[in-house]
């Protein structure tokens, strides 16, 4: 009897992992990117998350959204065909402070839950230091 209760187990965790259907899988590490330390005016805020249809039939994202206004993505119009690449661009406005926003991907992928997953995109915004030229320096070479 636990010969064939063994059995039965493994034969659906098989089913489980072989899977048919649309698969997606993203580049980056985590499913983040990192913008690190960027300055407000020297970087258009605009970043790319790249993923591969690992899949055996036409991955579809239905939707893509994030948590707040600042944030604008944008999704593939067409089906991304099994083996092919697709990118998600992820617009933000670059307000001064910390980066820390969550993208929502909605799609037909079977081997994330429910066709969802969660992009991030974190960092630090800010603003070029004015160097004024004709400002006394606070220490010269010569006293030290």
């Amino acid at each position: 009897m636990k010969k064939y209760l063994l059995i039965a187990v493994i034969l659906m965790n098989a089913a489980v992992f072989a899977q048919k259907g649309p698969k997606i899988e993203f580049k980056a590490k985590d499913n983040t990117i990192d913008y690190g330390t960027v300055n407000k005016e020297d970087d258009n805020g605009i970043r790319t998350f790249e993923f591969t249809n690992t899949g055996d039939a036409d991955l579809i994202i239905t939707n893509v959204q994030s948590t707040c206004g600042c944030t604008v993505p944008s999704k593939p119009t067409e089906p991304i065909p099994p083996g092919k690449t697709g990118k998600i661009d992820v617009k933000y406005n670059m307000h001064t402070g910390p980066i820390r926003k969550t993208i929502t991907v909605e799609s037909n992928a079977v081997n994330v839950e429910e066709g969802r997953v969660a992009l991030k995109i974190k960092g630090e915004v800010i603003e070029k230091p004015i160097v004024n030229l004709l400002e006394k320096k606070k220490t010269s070479p010569m006293m030290q």
